[in-house]
């Protein structure tokens, strides 16, 4: 009786181990499926999703799978807080998204408070002057990228009008590169505010248009982008209309049709460069649409992840946040982050990007610009 009580007790204790080692990697898709920012923030889940089967396909990491939830955070920042607070309580392992500026800066308070990294499609400059430990661009911020794009701007052309979004991205990006033209031979001669969400942008095309600028930058959402390019047309605009990836994504391409050719900016993701054309095909075959910046932004995000705790060598959230921060990951090692990168000490990264045109619907390659701290 006594032996058999302590095989059952070992066998108990086996299962228990068994069940322990068992134990998937959880994380938390927390995005925008509804409202405005719905374009941006599925094509993101989708790349989470895609790295994830894949990752899961091959073995997982540290030979454990991951398991995730997808959460809508209806593009509303007080939404996104509670939700990134359930998915800290829960134990949740990391956390991607919001995608939206305004809803990561104000859920953020939530990851930090767990310890919980925190990867963002946010490209607001004031996302990582908090000093948020746990929080990870998977794009550029707008103090890596605009400086490349200034120097495009500075370049070309004298006089300059600004549209923006009044937004926490939008209003960012247009006092970043305003700061950036301070003593250059570019002078801003309209600085036009638009609503987030707004329908109808005839009024700010107008005064664009009035300026008579040498040309146009554009600092608004995927949706508004395409909207207001339309509108360019519409009122007959023949100036450069100049942006980020959010004025010439695949997205707002296919959503202002004919109105988006022309268009010209700066982006650090595209699926026209080649280090990414075998992620776009792959994202087309799995989802029957093309992807833009955000899929790849997702589908890499979850690749740091998975070198980051494969260079700690346990399931450590501090231990992983700590190895991101400062850290380089390269596509040696790790062929799904999809290109070299390195992160700072606030969590932006730095790598390789694209100066494109929009051609026929697509993005096409004009230069290849290396990493803003480039070694020379």
């Amino acid at each position: 009786m006594k032996a058999t009580l302590k095989t059952l007790a070992v066998c108990a204790a086996l299962a228990v181990s068994g069940l322990a080692q068992a134990q998937d990697i959880k994380i938390a898709n927390i995005v925008e499926l509804s409202g405005p920012g719905t374009t941006a923030g599925t094509v993101f889940k989708n790349g989470v999703e895609l790295a994830i089967k894949e990752i899961n396909a091959s073995g997982g990491i540290l030979g454990k799978k991951i398991s995730y939830t997808t959460e809508d955070t209806q593009t509303n920042p007080g939404v996104a807080k509670g939700l990134t607070q359930k998915a800290v309580d829960n134990d949740t392992f990391a956390i991607f998204g919001p995608v939206y500026s305004g809803s990561i800066m104000v859920s953020m308070a939530e990851s930090k408070r767990g310890e919980t990294p925190n990867f963002t499609g946010g490209e607001a400059a004031a996302i990582t002057a908090q000093g948020n430990p746990y929080v990870f661009r998977t794009a550029f911020g707008q103090n890596i990228s605009y400086p490349k794009l200034a120097k495009f701007i500075t370049g070309k052309y004298k006089t300059l009008a600004v549209i923006y979004a009044n937004n926490d991205f939008g209003k960012g990006g247009r006092d970043t590169l305003t700061k950036l033209l301070e003593g250059t031979q570019t002078k801003v001669v309209a600085d036009i505010s638009t609503d987030a969400g707004a329908v109808d942008f005839s009024a700010a095309v107008l005064k664009a248009k009035q300026s008579d600028a040498d040309a146009i930058f554009v600092v608004t959402n995927e949706e508004e982008s395409a909207r207001m390019l339309r509108e360019f047309r519409k009122q007959g605009v023949k100036k450069p209309l100049i942006g980020e990836t959010t004025l010439i994504g695949q997205k707002v391409i296919e959503l202002a049709g004919d109105s988006a050719n022309g268009a010209l900016g700066h982006v650090g993701l595209t699926v026209e460069a080649a280090p990414l054309k075998a992620f776009g095909a792959k994202y087309k075959a799995e989802y029957k649409s093309e992807t833009d910046h955000n899929g790849i932004k997702g589908y890499t995000g979850v690749y740091v992840l998975k070198a980051a705790i494969e260079k700690v060598g346990k399931l450590d959230r501090k231990a992983v946040a700590a190895a991101i921060r400062g850290g380089c990951f390269n596509t040696k090692q790790t062929p799904g982050i999809l290109m070299d990168v390195c992160f700072d000490d606030k969590g932006d990264l730095d790598r390789e990007s694209f100066m494109v045109e929009v051609k026929n619907g697509h993005q096409v390659v004009t230069a290849t610009l290396p990493p803003l701290n480039a070694k020379k």
